[in-house]
C-alpha cells in the first residue's frame, strides 16, 4: 500500500478526481464548475430503496456485466444491518446521488483490521465532480478512526475510470482475478448431446457387428 497516507493507508486528500464509473454525461461541459450543496452522511433505512435503485441504474449487463449479476437488494440490507456505520450516502436536495459501502474484516490471533470496500456508486449525472472521493475520503477516515490498518478493493480488470480512481487513493499491487460462470441449462443440453452420440455410436458398433 502507498505510505502516502496515515498508517501506511492510502491518501484521502484528493477531492477532484474522477467518480469510479464512467459517465453518461459531462456536467461540466457547459464550462464553469456548478456549486452544490451535496451532504456525505451515514446512510438511514430509508435510504436503502434509493440505493439500490441508483446501483441499478449503474450496473448495467452491457457495461458491468459482473457487477449486474452480483448487484441486488439484499447487497444493500446486508450491509447495512451488519456495518451500518460504513454505509455512506451523498444527498443533493432530499435525492440520494451516491453512496458507499463497506465492511472491517478481522482475523483470528491477528491485530489487524481491513478495511473492504465492497461498492462505490455515483450517479452518471453527477460523477466526475468530486463526489466519489468525498464518499471515499469520508468512509476511509472513519476505517482509520476505527483502527483498520489495511484497504481492500476489487473491480472489473477494464473497469479503466475505476482502477485510475483507486491508484490516485494510493491503491495498488493490482492482482488479476478471473471470474467465471456456469449455465446449468446450457450444461445440462451439452450432457444430453454427449449421451445421444454415444447412444448413437454405441448402436452402430451393435450394426457392424451383427
Amino acid at each position: 500500500m502507498s505510505t502516502d497516507g496515515p498508517s501506511g493507508l492510502p491518501k484521502t486528500n484528493n477531492e477532484n478526481t474522477p467518480a469510479v464509473l464512467p459517465a453518461s454525461g459531462d456536467p461540466e461541459e457547459n464550462g464553469a464548475k456548478r456549486k452544490l450543496d451535496i451532504e456525505i452522511r451515514e446512510m438511514e433505512v430509508d435510504d436503502i430503496p434509493a440505493a439500490f435503485h441508483l446501483g441499478e441504474r449503474v450496473f448495467t449487463a452491457e457495461k458491468t456485466p459482473t457487477l449486474y449479476r452480483t448487484w441486488d437488494e439484499f447487497e444493500v440490507v446486508s450491509m447495512f444491518t451488519s456495518d451500518q456505520e460504513y454505509c455512506l450516502a451523498a444527498e443533493l436536495d432530499g435525492q440520494i446521488i451516491g453512496f458507499i459501502l463497506g465492511n472491517v474484516i478481522t482475523k483470528r490471533k491477528s491485530a489487524w483490521k481491513y478495511g473492504y470496500l465492497v461498492w462505490l456508486v455515483v450517479s452518471p449525472e453527477y460523477q466526475r465532480m468530486g463526489i466519489a472521493s468525498r464518499l471515499y475520503n469520508r468512509f476511509a477516515d472513519k476505517m482509520i478512526e476505527d483502527g483498520v490498518r489495511m484497504f481492500l478493493v476489487d473491480t472489473e480488470a477494464d473497469n479503466l475510470e475505476a482502477l485510475h480512481f483507486f491508484r490516485s487513493k494510493g491503491f495498488n499491487s493490482p492482482q488479476q482475478h478471473i471470474y467465471m460462470t456456469c449455465n446449468p441449462a446450457v450444461q445440462e443440453q451439452q450432457k444430453e448431446k454427449k449421451r445421444g452420440s454415444r447412444v448413437k455410436k454405441n448402436g452402430n458398433e451393435h450394426k457392424h457387428s451383427a
